[in-house]
Parts: structure tokens; sequence; C-alpha cells
């Protein structure tokens, strides 16, 4: 691998790590896990910062995922990468009927350990194309916020005219409630 922006990842359930990569040494792994404990369970991402590296953990369903990076990797490549390991982890591994439900700790390190190195390769050496597609999904999630305000905006304002008694004939059909416009 050679260059040194991802260094280190692994995939967690809980703070059980199932399996992790890295091609370099150092204490990255002992930080990582430290981190792992404090984390709250909710799905959500969160990064921290420490001696020139980031640590970013993407939580969904009760998995972890977490790449160490150098700091000036940015945040995009990391982000992309977990979104990469986590899309190919739950498909192998992730509902309660597969192996990542019960597996013990680094028994998945054989299996998924050489996908956490591919994912990582991939993502080094294909950096414009991660910016491309995190700024596509950024402005797909801006859409959707606003598609989303504007849907309740709608609701809200349909709701209204009901109980106010100043329905206009769009909003028929909206709410059970009859509207006698």
């Amino acid at each position: 691998m050679g260059q040194k922006s991802l260094i280190y990842a692994f995939v967690s359930r809980g703070t059980v790590v199932l399996a992790e990569y890295t091609e370099f040494s150092g204490n990255f792994n002992t930080i990582a896990f430290q981190c792992l404990q404090k984390l709250p369970s909710s799905n959500n991402k969160f990064t921290y910062n420490c001696d020139s590296h980031t640590f970013n953990f993407l939580v969904d369903n009760g998995f972890t995922y977490c790449v160490v990076a150098d700091e000036t990797a940015g945040r995009q490549v990391p982000i992309a990468f977990l979104e990469r390991v986590k899309d190919d982890f739950v498909s192998k591994y992730g509902a309660s009927d597969k192996a990542g439900a019960n597996a013990a700790a680094n028994s998945l390190n054989k299996e998924f350990g050489p996908k956490l190195k591919e994912h990582m390769q991939y993502c080094i050496d294909h950096p414009e194309e991660i910016s491309k597609l995190a700024k596509v999904q950024n402005q797909v999630s801006e859409v959707k916020g606003v598609m989303m305000e504007n849907i309740e905006k709608v609701h809200t304002d349909a709701l209204r005219a009901v109980i106010y008694g100043h329905c206009p004939r769009w909003c028929v059909g909206l709410w059970r409630y009859s509207c006698y416009c």
C-alpha cells in the first residue's frame, strides 16, 4: 500500500472487534479501541483528532466501523471508506441470522481483513472519485432535507386549513377528515 493516508481499520459488534487490518505499527489500535469504548451506541458518525490522525467511526445497527487516517486525508475519504466497508460487511455478515451477530473477537480477520485492505487501497487510489461521490451524496442529502421540510409545511398548512375550516380543494384527501370547502 505504501501511502500512509488510511492507516488502520476495524469492524466491531459493540466493543468486540470482529476484524481489523493495518500495514503499520503504532499505538493507533489502542487509541481507537479506547475511543470505541466511549462511543454512544446511537447510529451516527464520529471523528476524533489525536497526534495528527483522525479516528473516524460509523455506528450503524449495533456494528461500529472505524478507520484511522492521517489528518491530510481530510474527512471525505475516511467517511467514504467507512460507508463502503459498512455496505460490504452488512451484505455478508450484518443480518441477525448471519455470522456477524455471533462472531467471536477477531474471528472474521481471515475473511474480512483482506476486504478492509481492498477498500483502503481503492479509497487511496481513487480520492478524486471518492470526493465526487461524497459531493453528490451531500447534495442528495440536502435536497432530501429540503423536500422533507416542504412536505412538512404542506401537511401543517393543510392541517391548519382543516382545523380552521379554510380548506382549499387541493387538500381534499390529504387527511382523514372531511373537507367542506
